[in-house]
C-alpha cells in the first residue's frame, strides 16, 4: 500500500510516488467527471451527457413562456464540440424537448387515490398545543458531540439512538471521539508523553483507547476496527519495551517532532484525560449531564519574531476571560480562545530601553503620542492588532480604515489624518519624528485617497476628505500674512505658490503673453498620468483628476454644511494661488464660478439669527469674495471677465454701500466681507478697471472715510477694523493713480478710465488727519502695532496723491510744491526728529531676512511639489512680517519721500537726512557683508522682495541727493557697495529696479569718489610697493582707472546692453512701480527662480562675447569686440580696485576662466594694447601675494563642466595664435604651480608639447614667484617622465621657455637624487634608469643642470643655482648607480 506524502518531501518524492502507483496499475480512488461546459473547450466528445429526468406538468389557459422579471441581455451559447447544432432544427421543437417549463408539469396532475387509506381520529389530550421543544432542556439530556448540528438533525440522532437501543445495535458516531484531529496529522499514534519529571508508571497504567488515530475517512465497520487494531499493537509495543527505552525514545521523537505538534498532543491528552475524569465522576454521582470541553489554545506561529508575552505555555491554564460562557448560549459549545484573545486585558505595555525608533502612533486629534503612555482603553485608542497595548493608531492603520465599509470609520480615519497634517504644517512634531509625515504621506498615495473619498456617497465622508485636502494643500498662516500684507508697498503682488523645479519639457509661461499661455503649453504634459504630474507638482496632479469639477458639484447638489463650504473656497483659493493657468481653469470649469457667486454672494437673503448657521447656502460668505480677488490677481483680463461676466458690479456696490454694522452678519463676517470687497475693487483699479463704480459711490467712500478717525480712537483697536480701513486706503489710492491714466496710452484695456483728478483731489483733507492721528501712538509700541498697516496705507496714499497732482498739466505747479512744503514742515520733519522713529530704524537689522538667514529657513515638513510660505505657526514679532517689523512703514515713508523730493528738487537735501540715521548706516553696513548666495524659499522670496524695496528706495534718495549736493565720502562708497550687492540679488518681478539702478546709483561718478580723492595715484603707489619697479606710468593701474572714470558712460552703456531683463517682462514691472495701470498684464509675478543677475554679473559681457564668437564662425566685429572687451575689463578693474567686496561671492578660479574667455573670442582680440593693458593689472591683482593662496580649480564653477577641460581648449587656441604672447604665456603657465591638479601639467606635456616652445615668458615677468612651482617636489611618474623626455628631446630648452625649463630640471633632479626606502619598485627601477641615462647624456650643458641643480632663483638667467660639487650623499649614490650600470653594460657585453 502507498503511503500518503509527509510534510518535507520533495517534488522528486511525489514523482517517485506517482512512478510506483503507475507500475502498480491501481485503480485510482476518485474518478473526475466533468460536465459539458457551454462554452465548449472543456467537454471530452466521446464521453455521454448526464441526462437529466424531469416530471412534465402540462396545463392549459397557461402562456408557454415564463414572464421575464428582469430584461436581460441576450446570451450567446456556442455549441460544444461533441454536439453540433442542426442548421435545419428548429430551435422551438429543441427548447420543448429538453426545457419545458411548469406549463407543461402543471397539465398532468394526477390526484392520489385514497379511498382504500384508513381514517385515524386524533388522540385526546389535556393539552390544546402540542409541547413546545426548548433547545436548553434537550441539551441536559445530550452528551456533548463534535460538530455542530440543528435541531432536526439531533431529533433524528434521537430516534435513531432509541431505536438502536432497543434492538441493540451499536452506531458508528459512538466510536468516533469528540475532537477531530487537525489536517495534516500523523498517521500513527505517537507515544502520550508523561507528566514532568518523566515518571513512567508499570502496572498502574491503563490505555483506555486511541487520541489520536480514529479512523475517520474509512467506510463503515472498517474504521473502527482499523482504529482498534493500531491501537492494540502500540500497546503491545509499549509493553513490550523497558522503561529507560520508553524514556529514550520519546527524547528522540521530542527532538524530532515540532514543538508546536508537541504542544498540541499534551494538550489534547489533557483534554481527554479531563473529560474521562469528569464522565467517571457523573457515572459515579449518577448525573447524566456532561460538561462543555474546553480545550487549551494553540497559539499559531507568525513570521515576525514573537514577543515573550504573547507566548502560551502548553502546559500553563488558559487564559482568564472577561466572562464565563454559558450552556444556553448559542454556538459556545467550544470556547476559541483565539477568536477571544481580544476580550482579554491588554498585555502589558513595553518600557523602551533603548533608543531604537518605534512606529508612530497619534491620537483621535493628531496628537503624537509618548511610546510609554499608558492611556485608558475607554478613549477608543487600542482598537489595532499591532502593539496592541500601545495607545494611538498609525499612519498605515488609518490609511487601512479608509478604505473600510464602514462610513463612520471611513470619516474618522480622514478625520484624524487631516489632524495629523494641520499639527506636522504647525511643527509640533519637531524632531520627534524620522523624516517627513507629509512626504510619507504623498508616497504613499494620499492625495488620491482623497480624491477618491470625494467621490463617497456619504457627506460625512465627503466632509472629511474636503478638510483633510484644506489641511493637505492650505496653510492657514500664508493666508493670513498674505491678507495682512495686501496694504503694503506693492503688497498685493505675490509670487504664484507653483514649484521652481520645472521639467525640462515646461515651457516657461512668464515669458509669454497672456493670451498664449494656455496655448502654448506642452501637449506631453496633458497626457501624462496625474500620479506622474503630482511627483513634481501637487497642485497639476489634482488638476488632472477632474477635481474642479467634483468641488462644483458638492458645492451646488449636495449643498454641504457650513464648514465643508469654507473647506472647499480655500482649497479653491489656494488653487488659483498656484499659476495663470490654474486660475484660468478654475475660472472656466462649468459653472464653478457661477455657483459661488449665486450661492454664496447673493444680493438679498434672509437674516441670520443668533447661534451657529446651519447652512451658507444664500448668504454672503467673505470667503467667496476672496477666491474673486485672488482670481483678479492672476492678470487683467481674468478681472475683466469676473467684471462683466458675473454681475460683480452690483455685488461690490451692494456690500460697499452699507457699513459693515448695518449688514444683516455677523459682526466679523460682516467684516471681513467688506475688507475684501475693498479689495477686489483694488485689485480691478490696479488694472484700469471699476473705474465706473467710483461716481456711484464717491459719497459712501467719503462717509466710511470721515469715520476713519473714530475707529482710530477705539481703545484697543479692532484687528479686522483696521484691516478694513488699510484696504479702503490702499483702495482710494489706486483709484487716485488710474485718475492719471490717458485714454492715448489704453491699449491693452477696453476702456479708459473713468476718473477725473477733480473726483480724487478732494481726498487728501480726509486721510491727513488719519495719518496724524496715528503718528501720535509711535510712542507707544503696543498701540502703534495695533494699528497695523492703517499709517502704511495713509503714507502710500500721500504719495500717489502728490505724484498724481505733479502730473495733471491744467493745474498750477506752485500750488504742489506749496503743498508739499508745508507738509514737510509740519508732519515729516518733525517725525523726523522724534527718538521713537530712531528706535524703528535699529530694528532692521534685527527684522531683517537677509541679516536672520534663519528665519527664512523652510519649514520641516516643507515639499517642494506642494509650494507653501510655511507661516502655518505664525510669524516672530521682531521678523519682517511680525507685529513689531519696521519694515512696511518705513518701506512707505521712503516712498513718500522719494516722491516728494522727485517733484521738489528743493526738498532733497531736507529728507536726505533720514539716510544718516546711524540705525540706517548700520543696516547698510551689514547688507553690504559679502555672504553666499542664500538659498531661495517660498517664503525667503517674499521676505527679500519687501526688503528689496527698502534698500532701493533709500538708495534712490541717497542718488537724488547727491545730485544737488556733495555726498560725504564715507556714505558714497557704502551706497555704491549696497546698490552693487542689491543688483545681484533683486528677485524676478523687479526687473524695473535693476534697470534703474544700472542707469542710476552703480555707474554713477558721484558714488566713487575715490576718483577725485587720489584713487589713482594710490593704486599705482601700492603696485609699486608690490612689485618693486615703477614700470610704464602711462600703463600703471591708476591710469587705468582714471581712464575708467572718464568713460563711465560708456561702460553704463555697455552693461545696459548685456545685463538688461527681457522686454516684456521690464515693461510689466516699470508698469508696476510707476502706476501705469493701463499697461499692467498681470500683478502675480514670475516664479522666483533664481535671481535676474548673477553674482559675476560684472563678466557678463565677456561670457556673452565669447558665446557670440562661438556662434559665428566668421567672426566678430573688431570695433564692436574690442569695445566690449574693454569697458567690461575697466568696469571689473574698477570693482577689484575699488569695491573688492562686490567680487568676493564670485570664485577666484571663475574670474580667471572669465579672464581666459578673452583670448578665446578671436586670434586677434588680445593683441589690442587697451585689452593688454587692463588684463595685466588684472593679472597682477589675482596673482597677489594675499590673494593667490584663495585661488583653487578644483571647485566646481559656475557656468564650466571643469576648469580641465576649458584649460585644454585654451592650451590649443595658444598653440595656434598666440605667436610667443607674454600675457597669453602667464595666463598659460598660471594653473600649472604644483599644488594644483596634475592633469593640467599632464595636459601641456603630454598632448601639446609644441607649445612649449612658445612659453617665451621671462623669468622676471612670471607674475608669482617660481618656487610655488618648484616646490614640494613631483611624486606623479608619469609627468616626471614626461619631463625628462622633454629635457633629453630637446622640446623644453632654456631659451625657448625658461619658466618650464627650470621647473622640469628642479623636479628630475629630486626625482633622481631620492633615496626614499619605501617607494615601489616601479619607482627605484625609473629613479635609476633615468639617473643612469643622465650621467650618459651628451649635452653637458643639460647633464650639469640636472645633476648639479640646488635651488630656484629667478634673478639668474637659469632660473636657479648649480652645486660647485655634489655634497657627498649625492655623489655615492650617483658613483654607485653608475658602476652598477657600467658592470651591466660589460656582462652584457
Amino acid at each position: 500500500m502507498l503511503s500518503r506524502p509527509k510534510p518535507g518531501e520533495s517534488e522528486a518524492d511525489l514523482l517517485r510516488f506517482q512512478s510506483q502507483f503507475f507500475a502498480a496499475g491501481a485503480a485510482p480512488a476518485v474518478r473526475l467527471v466533468k460536465k459539458g461546459s457551454r462554452r465548449g473547450g472543456g467537454t471530452n466528445p466521446d464521453q455521454p451527457l448526464l441526462q437529466d429526468h424531469r416530471d412534465v406538468v402540462m396545463l392549459d389557459n397557461l402562456p408557454d413562456l415564463p414572464p421575464a422579471l428582469v430584461p436581460a441581455p441576450p446570451k450567446r451559447a456556442r455549441p460544444s464540440p461533441g454536439h453540433p447544432l442542426s442548421e435545419n432544427e428548429d430551435p422551438e421543437e429543441r427548447l420543448n424537448r429538453h426545457d419545458q417549463h411548469i406549463t407543461a408539469v402543471l397539465t398532468k396532475i394526477i390526484e392520489r387515490d385514497t379511498s382504500s387509506v384508513a381514517v385515524n381520529l386524533p388522540v385526546p389530550s389535556g393539552f390544546a398545543f402540542p409541547p413546545v421543544f426548548h433547545r436548553s432542556k434537550d441539551r441536559q439530556r445530550k452528551a456533548a458531540t463534535s460538530g455542530k448540528k440543528s435541531i432536526f438533525a439531533q431529533e433524528i440522532a434521537a430516534r435513531r439512538e432509541s431505536e438502536a437501543s432497543k434492538e441493540g445495535v451499536p452506531l458508528l458516531g459512538e466510536v468516533v471521539p469528540a475532537l477531530d484531529p487537525p489536517k495534516g496529522a500523523v498517521t500513527c499514534e505517537a507515544p502520550i508523553p508523561v507528566d514532568q519529571g518523566h515518571q513512567l508508571p508499570e502496572s498502574s497504567h491503563s490505555f483506555q483507547g486511541p487520541h489520536l488515530v480514529t479512523g475517520k475517512g474509512l467506510r463503515g465497520q472498517e474504521a473502527e476496527q482499523e482504529a482498534q487494531t493500531i491501537h492494540k499493537e502500540n500497546i503491545a509495543r509499549l509493553q513490550a519495551m523497558a522503561p529507560e527505552e520508553i524514556l529514550q525514545e520519546q527524547k528522540r521523537l521530542l527532538a524530532q517532532l515540532d514543538p508546536n505538534l508537541v504542544a498540541f498532543l499534551r494538550a489534547r491528552s489533557r483534554s481527554h484525560e479531563q473529560a474521562g475524569e469528569k464522565a467517571t465522576e457523573e457515572q459515579r454521582l449518577g448525573g447524566l449531564s456532561a460538561e462543555v470541553i474546553k480545550e487549551e489554545p494553540m497559539v499559531p506561529t507568525s513570521a515576525s519574531e514573537p514577543r515573550k508575552e504573547d507566548e502560551l505555555d502548553p502546559g500553563a491554564p488558559a487564559p482568564a476571560l472577561p466572562m464565563t460562557p454559558q450552556k444556553e448560549w448559542l454556538h459556545m459549545d467550544t470556547v476559541e480562545l483565539e477568536k477571544l484573545h481580544w476580550t482579554q486585558d491588554l498585555p502589558p505595555l513595553r518600557r523602551q530601553q533603548t533608543q531604537e525608533r518605534m512606529q508612530a502612533r497619534f491620537s483621535l486629534q493628531g496628537e503624537l503620542l509618548a511610546p510609554d503612555v499608558d492611556l485608558p482603553t475607554h478613549l477608543g485608542l487600542h482598537h489595532h492588532g499591532e502593539e496592541a497595548e500601545r495607545a494611538g493608531y498609525s499612519l498605515q492603520e488609518l490609511f487601512h480604515l479608509t478604505r473600510s465599509q464602514v462610513s463612520q470609520q471611513r470619516a474618522l480615519a480622514l478625520h484624524v489624518l487631516a489632524q495629523v497634517i494641520s499639527r506636522a504644517q504647525a511643527g509640533e512634531f519637531g524632531d520627534q519624528l524620522v523624516g517627513s509625515v507629509l512626504r510619507l504621506l504623498l508616497d504613499a498615495g494620499f492625495l488620491f485617497l482623497l480624491r477618491f473619498s470625494l467621490d463617497d456617497r456619504v457627506d460625512g465622508v465627503i466632509a472629511a476628505a474636503v478638510r483633510a485636502l484644506r489641511a493637505l494643500l492650505v496653510a492657514p498662516g500664508d493666508e493670513e500674512l498674505l491678507d495682512r500684507t495686501f496694504s503694503w508697498y506693492h503688497g498685493a503682488s505675490v509670487f504664484p505658490l507653483m514649484p521652481n523645479q520645472e521639467d525640462k519639457e515646461d515651457i516657461d509661461e512668464d515669458e509669454e503673453p497672456p493670451a498664449e499661455k494656455a496655448k502654448n503649453k506642452n501637449p506631453e504634459e496633458g497626457s501624462r498620468p496625474p500620479p506622474d504630474l503630482a511627483r513634481h507638482d501637487v497642485i497639476k496632479g489634482l488638476l488632472a483628476t477632474s477635481l474642479l469639477p467634483r468641488l462644483r458639484y458638492v458645492l451646488e447638489v449636495t449643498c454641504p454644511g457650513p464648514a465643508v463650504v469654507l473647506d472647499i473656497l480655500a482649497v479653491l483659493i489656494r488653487l488659483a494661488r498656484h499659476s495663470l493657468e490654474a486660475a484660468t481653469r478654475v475660472l472656466e470649469c462649468p459653472r464653478l464660478i457661477e455657483t459661488v457667486v449665486r450661492e454664496f454672494l447673493p444680493t438679498s437673503w434672509v437674516p441670520m439669527g443668533v447661534g451657529p448657521t446651519p447652512s451658507l447656502h444664500r448668504v454672503p460668505c467673505a470667503a467667496a469674495m476672496k477666491l474673486l480677488r485672488v482670481l483678479a490677481l492672476a492678470g487683467r483680463n481674468i478681472a475683466a471677465r469676473l467684471l462683466s461676466g458675473f454681475d460683480l458690479r452690483s455685488r461690490l456696490c451692494r456690500f460697499i454701500a452699507e457699513a459693515p454694522q448695518e449688514l444683516p452678519l455677523p459682526s466679523e463676517e460682516a467684516e471681513a466681507l467688506s475688507s475684501e470687497a475693498y479689495r477686489l475693487w483694488t485689485v480691478a483699479a490696479s488694472y484700469g478697471q471699476g473705474g465706473d463704480l467710483y461716481r456711484e459711490l464717491y459719497p459712501v467712500l467719503v462717509r466710511a472715510l470721515q469715520a476713519v478717525p473714530q475707529k482710530l480712537a477705539t481703545h484697543p483697536p479692532q484687528p479686522l477694523s483696521m484691516q478694513r480701513i488699510a484696504s479702503l486706503l490702499t483702495l482710494l489710492t489706486q483709484l487716485t493713480l488710474a485718475a492719471t491714466s490717458d485714454s492715448a496710452e489704453t491699449s491693452l484695456s477696453a476702456a479708459p478710465s473713468l476718473i477725473t483728478w477733480t473726483q480724487v483731489s478732494g481726498l487728501r483733507p480726509l486721510v491727513e488727519p488719519c495719518l496724524r492721528q496715528t503718528l501720535k501712538l509711535l510712542p507707544r509700541p503696543e498701540e502703534w502695532s495695533a494699528l497695523g498697516p492703517v499709517p502704511t496705507a495713509c503714507l502710500l496714499f500721500l504719495g500717489a496723491y502728490y505724484q498724481t497732482w505733479s502730473q495733471q498739466p491744467s493745474l498750477c505747479p506752485g500750488d504742489w510744491l506749496q503743498d508739499m512744503e508745508h507738509l514737510s514742515e509740519e508732519l515729516l520733519l518733525p517725525l523726523l526728529n522724534q527718538s521713537t522713529l530712531g528706535s524703528l530704524w535699529d530694528s532692521l537689522r534685527r527684522c531683517s531676512p537677509f541679516c536672520n538667514p534663519l528665519s527664512c529657513a523652510p519649514a520641516s515638513e516643507a515639499l517642494p511639489s506642494l509650494v507653501s510660505l510655511g507661516c502655518s505657526a505664525g510669524c516672530p514679532p521682531l521678523s519682517l512680517a511680525g507685529s513689531a517689523s519696521p519694515f512696511p512703514f518705513l518701506t512707505a515713508l521712503l516712498s513718500l519721500f522719494n516722491t516728494l523730493a522727485r517733484i521738489h528738487k528743493g526738498l532733497c537735501g531736507q529728507l536726505a537726512v533720514v539716510l544718516a540715521t546711524p540705525g540706517l548706516q548700520k543696516y547698510f553696513l551689514r547688507c553690504v557683508v559679502p555672504v553666499a548666495t542664500p538659498h531661495l524659499t517660498p517664503f525667503s522670496a517674499w521676505a527679500f522682495r519687501h526688503e528689496h524695496h527698502l534698500q532701493y528706495l533709500a538708495l534712490t534718495l541717497a542718488q537724488r541727493a547727491a545730485t544737488h549736493q556733495p555726498v560725504l565720502a564715507t556714505s558714497a562708497p557704502l551706497h555704491h557697495g549696497l546698490a552693487l550687492a542689491l543688483l545681484s540679488r533683486l528677485l524676478p518681478g523687479s526687473e524695473h529696479l535693476a534697470h534703474e539702478l544700472l542707469l542710476s546709483c552703480v555707474f554713477r561718478p558721484e558714488f566713487l569718489p575715490e576718483r577725485a580723492s587720489g584713487g589713482p595715484e594710490a593704486a599705482d603707489f601700492s603696485d609699486r610697493l608690490c612689485l618693486g619697479s615703477s614700470g610704464d606710468p602711462g600703463c600703471g593701474r591708476g591710469a587705468l582707472l582714471a581712464q575708467a572714470c572718464q568713460d563711465l558712460p560708456s561702460i553704463r552703456s555697455c552693461y545696459l546692453t548685456h545685463c538688461s531683463p527681457i522686454q516684456a517682462r521690464l515693461l510689466a514691472s516699470q508698469a508696476l512701480h510707476r502706476g501705469e495701470l493701463q499697461r499692467l498684464p498681470a500683478l502675480l509675478l514670475p516664479v522666483p527662480k533664481e535671481p535676474l543677475l548673477s553674482t559675476d554679473w560684472p563678466f557678463l559681457p565677456l561670457i556673452h562675447l565669447y558665446h557670440r564668437a562661438s556662434d559665428t564662425p566668421s567672426g566678430l566685429s573688431p570695433t564692436d569686440s574690442v569695445g566690449t572687451a574693454t569697458r567690461a575689463l575697466q568696469w571689473v578693474l574698477v570693482l577689484e580696485s575699488w569695491r573688492p567686496e562686490a567680487l568676493q561671492a564670485v570664485p577666484l578660479a571663475a574670474r580667471l576662466a572669465r579672464l581666459m574667455c578673452v583670448f578665446l573670442v578671436d586670434s586677434e582680440l588680445f593683441r589690442e594694447t587697451p585689452i593688454q593693458h587692463l588684463m595685466a593689472a588684472l593679472l597682477t591683482r589675482l596673482c597677489q601675494p594675499q590673494v593667490l593662496p584663495n585661488l583653487n580649480l578644483d571647485c566646481p564653477l559656475p557656468g564650466l563642466t571643469s576648469f580641465p577641460d576649458l584649460y585644454a581648449n585654451f592650451l590649443e587656441h595658444f598653440e595656434a595664435v598666440s605667436f610667443g604672447d607674454h600675457l597669453f604665456g602667464a595666463l598659460v603657465l598660471l594653473p600649472l604651480q604644483r599644488r594644483f591638479s596634475v592633469t593640467l601639467r599632464l595636459a601641456l606635456f603630454g598632448e601639446h608639447v609644441g607649445a612649449l616652445r612658445a612659453l617665451g615668458l621671462p623669468l622676471t615677468q612670471l607674475p608669482v614667484s617660481l618656487e610655488c612651482y618648484t616646490g614640494p617636489p613631483e611624486d606623479n611618474l608619469a609627468l616626471l617622465q614626461l619631463y625628462f623626455r622633454a629635457l633629453v628631446t630637446g622640446a623644453l630648452r632654456p631659451h625657448w621657455c625658461p619658466v618650464l625649463y627650470a621647473v622640469a630640471v628642479a623636479h628630475v633632479n629630486s626625482f633622481i637624487f631620492s633615496q626614499d626606502p619605501n617607494s615601489s619598485d616601479e619607482v627605484k627601477a625609473a629613479c635609476r634608469s633615468m639617473l643612469q641615462k643622465t650621467w650618459l647624456l651628451v649635452d653637458e650643458g643639460l647633464q650639469q643642470h640636472l645633476l648639479y641643480y640646488k635651488l630656484p632663483n629667478s634673478a639668474l638667467p637659469e632660473g636657479f643655482e648649480l652645486y660647485s660639487q655634489l655634497p657627498p650623499l649625492r655623489q655615492q649614490h650617483l658613483q654607485r648607480l653608475t658602476s652598477e650600470g657600467l658592470q651591466n653594460a660589460v656582462s652584457e657585453t
